[in-house]
């Protein structure tokens, strides 16, 4: 479903996290969402709720404030049942709405071309940052 919504990546960090982000990170994208694939007993997932959202499902049986990111109004949610599909949809896609609308002008300007040119300045981008990151080594 997450990666249906427009200018979509995912990456895996901070060990076994499934990172989805409005934009690719390479160009200044912003996490919208995270699932925690280690299975611990921890949150299933993290997204960004927003100042109007946050309070609201916080109050919800099986939805915390999210470890780290609380801050910026995110919230976890401890189990897969605590929504239903159509209410997942909705929160997920509330949730990439309001990153896109916080992008910067320049990440925005990019999601604007063309797709070919798009593709080929992420990956040109991405390039630049594996050897920065080769370099440093």
């Amino acid at each position: 479903m997450l990666l249906k919504l427009p200018h979509v990546a995912e990456t895996m960090q901070w060990g076994a996290n499934l990172v989805f982000w409005v934009a690719d990170k390479a160009i200044g994208g912003k996490m919208f969402a995270l699932v925690d694939l280690d299975d611990r007993g921890g949150p299933v997932i993290s997204y960004a709720a927003g100042p109007e959202r946050y309070a609201e499902l916080v109050e919800r049986d099986g939805v915390i404030p999210a470890p780290y990111l609380a801050r910026a109004y995110w919230v976890a949610v401890e189990r897969w049942d605590v929504f239903r599909a159509s209410e997942w949809q909705s929160e997920l896609e509330a949730a990439h709405a309001l990153i896109h609308a916080r992008l910067p002008k320049r990440t925005r300007d990019v999601l604007a071309m063309p797709a070919g040119e798009r593709r080929r300045l992420i990956a040109e981008r991405k390039a630049l940052l594996a050897r920065r990151a080769a370099a440093k080594r």
